[in-house]
C-alpha cells in the first residue's frame, strides 16, 4: 500500500504542477492537488516502518476522503459538459475531475488493502 500512496502523491503533485502552469500560473489554488500529493508523500515516508505503517496509511485515506469532498464538484460539471453545458473554467473542472477519480481510485485500493489485512492477520 506504501507503493501505491507514493505512486498516487506523485500523480497527485505533477496534476497540481500541470494544472498551474496550465492555466499561465494565475492562481494558487491549482496547486492543491501537489499539496495533497505532498501530504500522501509523507504519509508514504512515515510507513517505512511496521509500527506506524497502519496509522501512516489510514491518515492517507483521510486525506483521500477530503481530498474527494473538496473535489467532487469537478466530476458534476464534467458530467455537465458532456450533456453540453461548458464549464466556466474547463481547466479547472476537468482538473477537480481527475483529482477526484484519482480520489476515489486510492480510497477503493486502500479499503481493499485494509481488508486484506485483516483477513490475514485474523487468519494467524
Amino acid at each position: 500500500m506504501r507503493k501505491r500512496t507514493t505512486v498516487c502523491g506523485i500523480l497527485f503533485v505533477l496534476l497540481g504542477l500541470g494544472l498551474y502552469f496550465g492555466s499561465g500560473r494565475e492562481s494558487v489554488t491549482a496547486l492543491i492537488p501537489s499539496f495533497l500529493g505532498a501530504i500522501f508523500l509523507i504519509c508514504a515516508a512515515i510507513a517505512t516502518t511496521e509500527k506506524r505503517r497502519m496509522h501512516a496509511m489510514h491518515a492517507a485515506v483521510l486525506f483521500a476522503l477530503i481530498g474527494f469532498a473538496g473535489s467532487v464538484g469537478g466530476l458534476v460539471g464534467a458530467f455537465k459538459a458532456l450533456g453540453g453545458t461548458a464549464p466556466e473554467n474547463a481547466t479547472a473542472t476537468y482538473g477537480r475531475a481527475v483529482m477526484a477519480l484519482l480520489c476515489v481510485i486510492f480510497i477503493v485500493a486502500a479499503v481493499r488493502s485494509f481488508i486484506a489485512a485483516r483477513r490475514a492477520r485474523n487468519a494467524a
